[in-house]
């Protein structure tokens, strides 16, 4: 029995071993719980308006690949996008036999969530190693699984919550390397940040961040076997992380340095027309200061915001009194790593005035070391405060506010991506929909559809409807009977609010 279930419980034996157990198997119960969860509502949720980009993304990659097509050379969406996990996606896609629209968007709703889930698990691990408190590491796992705008993201987002799950994985072995100190660790650490910069160009960010801890470990070592044996591991981390990257990315082959800044640097100043509502106005290419901070903070549960600020604060205010103290190889130097790559991006977005769109998606990444912040700011609480009742309440008022994410996930149904906390009149829904975009990914023509082939069970349904992927979720018989036709031959409009970004159609 661990001594914080004995501190948090003295008096129940009972609840003190029901305790013991959770802690000691939860995560994985968690997991499970999420896991069915997931597949009881995969039909639910629509499907998002970037899924066929994203599909056939890596159907050239792979026609490249086979060399039955080179017009990835030449597509830019193709070319400038990673395919680590859109391939493999598609490859269960073809060893399964699937042709049907529904079951191959269903599977891939699948997958896509599954790999979420496996991201948080391994978010449960780091905490672990960081904490070393089962208790909080399950805490840092609720706050990654009960986001409700990324866990609506999870099923049918395939670019921005893969590089979110793989980020926290990434941190995971970035941990790993440093705590092991050994050369397999690094190869397997530079994997993981190759296939992590393939998902997203900006996951680069960690090669760097790797490379100089490990620099500073090699200032601090004592003696020459030491050096040989950093210098070692730093040598198979670069190998290890530019194969995996440019075997992921075929795109890269043909001039792999050439073409890898081409595709940076597309990222970097990428050309934004779409137009967004934000407080209440329509803006285009060049997003305020406060866009993404807004964002973060109104649509992040109150918990996390709170806990990760006291995380936040307990790890930067001693190594701001004593910086030479992060230096050495310690789990503080790792959490300033965390505290980095939650901040530096944020602060990259407004210096360089990136073209962001559609919320904070582009970074939802950074919630992965958000979790861990927050949860070292639980496990800072817990520590500070006298075993019994106060911490009894801490730990009541984290499974509260769980809790109330959990409930306004459940009322919102399957679009948890709408989510607001309590920073906003939520009461409203003009207030809301005056102010900022709602339903931009294009979910809610699936809802609509189902409700015309309830209300007209016979016949084709004439429809005008510019998007039409929700269409391709249907059952085949239902979806023979929605006939996609132009606005003087159609019966029924469906639209959503994308569509102020569209010009005859198309993006």
């Amino acid at each position: 029995m661990t001594a914080l279930t004995r501190q948090l419980y003295p008096p129940f034996p009972f609840f003190r071993q029901a305790a013991d157990f959770l802690t000691t198997h939860g995560a994985l119960l968690v997991c499970a719980l999420f896991l069915l969860a997931g597949v009881l509502i995969l039909d639910d949720y629509g499907v998002s308006w970037d899924e066929g980009t994203n599909r056939g993304n890596a159907i050239l990659n792979l026609d490249y690949v086979l060399g039955n097509d080179d017009t990835l050379l030449t597509h830019y969406w193709a070319r400038y996008y990673g395919v680590a996990f859109e391939v493999p996606l598609l490859l269960v896609e073809r060893a399964l036999g699937l042709t049907d629209t529904r079951d191959i968007h269903l599977t891939r709703h699948l997958l896509t969530h599954l790999f979420f889930i496996l991201g948080g698990f391994f978010c449960y691990r780091l905490a672990y190693r960081l904490f070393d408190n089962r208790l909080v590491a399950i805490f840092a796992l609720l706050l990654y699984l009960l986001h409700p705008r990324l866990y609506a993201h999870s099923f049918f987002n395939s670019k921005d919550i893969a590089f979110f799950s793989m980020f926290s994985i990434a941190l995971y072995l970035v941990e790993r390397a440093f705590r092991r100190g050994t050369v397999g660790a690094f190869v397997l650490c530079g994997i993981g940040v190759g296939i992590l910069t393939d998902i997203r160009v900006m996951g680069i960010m960690l090669f760097p961040a790797v490379l100089a801890m490990r620099g500073i470990d090699l200032g601090l070592a004592a003696g020459w076997a030491e050096r040989r044996r950093i210098m070692l591991t730093g040598g198979g981390f670069i190998l290890a992380a530019v194969v995996a990257l440019y075997a992921a990315w075929p795109y890269l082959w043909g001039d792999p340095g050439g073409r890898f800044v081409e595709s940076f640097l597309s990222f970097s100043d990428y050309g934004n027309e779409v137009e967004q509502l934000f407080r209440g106005r329509w803006i285009d290419e060049e997003v305020p200061p406060d866009y993404v901070p807004v964002w973060v903070a109104l649509t992040t549960p109150p918990a996390t915001l709170l806990l990760g600020l006291v995380g936040a604060a307990v790890l930067a205010g001693p190594g701001m009194a004593h910086p030479g103290r992060v230096f050495g190889n310690t789990r503080r130097r790792f959490g300033f790593l965390l505290l980095a790559c939650f901040v530096l991006p944020v602060v990259a977005v407004i210096v360089l005035e990136s073209n962001i769109y559609g919320g904070w998606r582009h970074l939802y990444f950074i919630y992965a070391p958000g979790c861990l912040l927050a949860a070292g700011g639980l496990g800072w609480l817990l520590r500070s405060l006298r075993p019994g009742r106060w911490r009894m309440g801490v730990v009541g008022l984290a499974g509260a506010g769980a809790l109330l994410t959990v409930i306004a996930m459940a009322q919102l149904h399957p679009y948890q991506l709408l989510y607001f906390n309590f920073l906003v009149d939520r009461e409203t829904p003009e207030y809301l929909a005056d102010r900022y975009n709602l339903d931009y990914w294009g979910l809610s023509p699936y809802e609509g559809l189902q409700y015309l082939l309830t209300a007209y069970p016979e016949g084709p349904i004439l429809v005008d409807w510019r998007q039409g992927g929700d269409r391709e979720l249907l059952p085949a018989a239902d979806r023979e009977r929605i006939v996609i036709k132009s606005p003087e031959e159609a019966e029924f409009y469906i639209g959503f609010e994308r569509e102020r970004t569209f010009d005859d159609g198309e993006l």
